[in-house]
């Protein structure tokens, strides 16, 4: 090993000295209180649900029994839970295949060189993004209202159009106003719809910060051999962005196994009709805290929620891997 090498090795190693180690001391207060906080309310917390996971803790007991994978075995084959998995990963393609799609347009539109003089550009993505500061709770009521049975605005709208729903009474076709929250599909489509409008304005700022850190010399360059604006996005923005859709796919999957607020407060909290809207955790909130309250099973609920999520993280990160760099070796 050569010397110079040999030398900075140690040097990383060795103890700080002087004002350095004063510094070091300081920087350990800094440290100390995210430490505890995150053992409290996160690390001791994940502890007791894999604990919870493997008992049969449920009610008002105070004693609990170990029951070994009787839990893990019962999820396996519960219908409910895997039909909460179809419901939460079909809403979650509704929601995020548009939000990209949708946000990515305007991320190239917003970057463009051309459009730098465009007016009320900045005021058009603070209003895109406006949707994400609101709370679920009053997204929740107000998409509740518009779409009320049977005055609600949208209804109001839809019968001046024409478009009513009919159904047979006493032999007789009889058109009425469309009961949104009756139909599967359509209670689908509104919370995908919400999800989708809540944070495709941060999908929106996150691609143009992905867009800027490109270097202009490239399109520079591309513009030299006589690239169109469609080729410079296709074969040089789109690629660069790679890394940054992972990040955007993972952390979209992260919060989308996780959709529990808008499908909660928008039907019957149980995800009706015909629980077609029940996901994973409002699923294991209704075990928890309805009904039954069976807390080791609900416990194994937020277990499969997790490795379900790793799962899936794990094979998009496969897939948008960038290989160039292996295939070179």
């Amino acid at each position: 090993m050569p010397v110079k090498k040999q030398n900075s090795i140690l040097a990383y190693f060795a103890k700080p000295k002087g004002a350095e180690a004063k510094l070091a001391k300081y920087g350990f207060f800094f440290v100390v209180p995210f430490i505890v906080v995150y053992l409290i309310f996160n690390f001791w917390p994940t502890l007791y649900t894999i604990l919870l996971s493997f008992t049969d803790l449920q009610g008002f007991q105070t004693k609990m029994h170990f029951t070994g994978a009787t839990n893990w075995i019962q999820l396996v084959k519960d219908n409910n839970f895997w039909g909460a998995v179809v419901n939460t990963f079909i809403m979650w393609t509704f929601n995020f295949v548009p939000q990209l799609g949708i946000a990515l347009i305007f991320a190239v539109i917003f970057t463009d060189p051309t459009l730098s003089g465009l007016k009320g550009k900045n005021l058009f993505r603070a209003i895109f993004y406006m949707p994400n500061l609101l709370t679920a709770a009053s997204i929740a009521i107000l998409f509740r209202s518009l779409f009320a049975f049977p005055i609600g605005p949208i209804n109001q709208f839809f019968t001046k159009l024409g478009i009513m729903s009919e159904t047979t009474r006493n032999g007789e076709v009889v058109k009425e106003a469309i009961n949104f929250f009756r139909s599967p599909i359509w209670t689908r489509g509104i919370v995908s719809f919400i999800q989708w409008w809540m944070w495709c304005g941060q999908t929106l700022i996150m691609l143009m910060a992905g867009i800027t850190s490109i270097s202009p010399s490239l399109y520079e360059s591309a513009v030299v051999d006589g690239a169109t604006q469609s080729q410079q996005t296709w074969y040089i923005t789109l690629p660069l962005l790679r890394p940054m859709m992972l990040y955007l796919m993972l952390t979209s999957i992260i919060g989308g196994m996780q959709l529990f607020e808008i499908p909660f407060l928008l039907t019957d909290m149980r995800g009706g009709p015909n629980y077609k809207i029940r996901t994973m955790v409002l699923y294991m909130y209704n075990t928890a805290f309805q009904g039954t309250n069976k807390y080791g099973y609900a416990s194994t609920i937020a277990m499969g929620v997790f490795i379900i999520t790793m799962v899936l993280s794990v094979i998009m990160s496969f897939i948008l891997k960038d290989r160039s760099d292996s295939k070179k070796r």
